[in-house]
């Protein structure tokens, strides 16, 4: 895919999220109920005119708790939780498991540019931050989308290879970059919690471009398989956004 390509992803990312969003929003709605539809304002977004088949999400139970099940088969998808609230002071928490990895994934490549399981933070930087050229595509794809697109997006990840710690930008925009927390597969499918302060994260990630923290438009959960055909299975469970 080409950079605007990525670009506009983003902003399918974010639909709804000016007329839906919320002042003071601090807990995110649940994902729903197992067998049933998915809670509004969670809703499925994707790449513009997408062709691939789109990542499924549905809830169910799982080791006496419940789940989003994220599967991608050579898909792409997102859900996304529009909201508005201040970015800083703010912890996001939820438990993951990995039950399959995409076989081929490197998120050093953009041939490889796939995930298993993402968890994403989208924050309304300021245009003006933006280098120049950064600007420019950015306008372009907002222009070409008719909607707002985040300027900065940090996504958690679960990776086949990387190292955790490891953080590094998206191989086809510097407006995303990812963090990973895990790497590779346990002895067996297991549970393991996450909590994070995203305005660090952001600030360690972006700080260079912004000294501080903008408002959280947006959070996601993810996972693709579109760039190398692959497949896999992830859950999350107990996402969280509070002070």
């Amino acid at each position: 895919m080409t950079l605007p390509t990525k670009l506009l992803l983003a902003a399918t990312m974010l639909l709804a999220s000016a007329g839906g969003a919320q002042a003071d929003v601090q807990l995110l709605q649940p994902f729903g109920t197992p067998g049933g539809t998915i809670n509004a304002p969670w809703h499925l977004a994707g790449l513009p005119h997408q062709k691939q088949p789109f990542t499924r999400f549905s809830v169910v139970e799982l080791d006496g708790r419940r789940a989003l099940r994220v599967e991608a088969d050579g898909a792409y998808g997102n859900l996304v939780h529009p909201l508005r609230a201040d970015g800083a002071g703010l912890m996001l928490s939820w438990s993951w498991r990995v039950d399959e990895f995409v076989a081929a994934s490197d998120l050093t490549t953009k041939r490889g540019d796939d995930s298993a399981v993402k968890v994403c933070v989208f924050f309304e930087m300021p245009m003006s931050n933006l280098p120049f050229v950064e600007r420019q595509l950015l306008r372009m794809a907002r222009a070409a989308s008719d909607e707002p697109l985040p300027a900065a997006t940090v996504c958690y990840v679960w990776d086949r290879t990387l190292p955790a710690g490891t953080e590094l930008d998206n191989a086809f925009t510097h407006r995303l970059r990812y963090v990973v927390l895990r790497s590779g597969a346990p002895s067996r499918a297991r549970w393991q919690p996450e909590r994070r302060d995203v305005a660090a994260d952001f600030l360690k990630l972006f700080g260079h471009e912004s000294t501080q923290v903008p408002p959280i438009v947006g959070i996601a959960v993810g996972a693709d398989a579109d760039n190398t055909h692959g497949h896999s299975v992830a859950h999350v469970a107990d996402l969280v956004l509070a002070p």
